[in-house]
C-alpha cells in the first residue's frame, strides 16, 4: 500500500511536523551534548536522554502519519519505541562500568575512588 501526505487532513499534517521537529530537536540537543562534553561520562548522559526522549517524538509522528493515512491504527513501530528507550540506556550504563574499570586499572586521577563501607 502507497501512503501519500497528501492523504491525511492539514491538522494532522501540523500534528506529525510538530512531532517530528521535537524528536529530531531533542536528537540534535543529545548529539551536540555528546560534541560539547568534555569527559567520557559526562558525554555518555546527554545521547542517553536524548535518544529515548526523541524516539518518542518520532515514533508518535510515524504512528499518527501512518494510521491516518491508511484509516486504521497502526502502532506496531510502539515495538520499535520500547526497545529503543530500553536498550539505550543499558547499553550506555554498561559502557560506563566498563570505561570505570578500565580507568581504575590504570590508576586514572580523575575516577572517584570505590565505595568503602566505614564500620560504626
Amino acid at each position: 500500500m502507497i501512503y501519500l501526505a497528501a492523504d491525511i487532513p492539514i491538522w494532522a499534517a501540523i500534528l506529525i511536523a510538530c512531532f517530528v521537529l521535537v524528536g529530531a530537536g531533542l536528537a540534535l540537543i543529545g548529539a551536540i551534548g555528546f560534541l560539547r562534553l568534555p569527559t567520557f561520562y559526562e558525554r555518555i548522559h546527554a545521547p542517553t536522554l536524548s535518544t529515548s526522549l526523541g524516539t518518542g517524538g518520532i515514533v508518535v509522528a510515524s504512528i499518527l502519519f501512518f494510521s491516518m493515512a491508511g484509516d486504521r491504527l497502526i502502532a506496531h513501530q510502539v515495538l520499535i519505541g520500547v526497545f529503543i528507550t530500553v536498550t539505550t540506556p543499558v547499553t550506555f550504563m554498561l559502557l560506563a562500568r566498563a570505561a570505570l574499570h578500565r580507568d581504575r586499572f590504570e590508576n586514572s586521577p580523575h575516577v572517584p575512588p570505590r565505595e568503602s563501607h566505614i564500620e560504626s
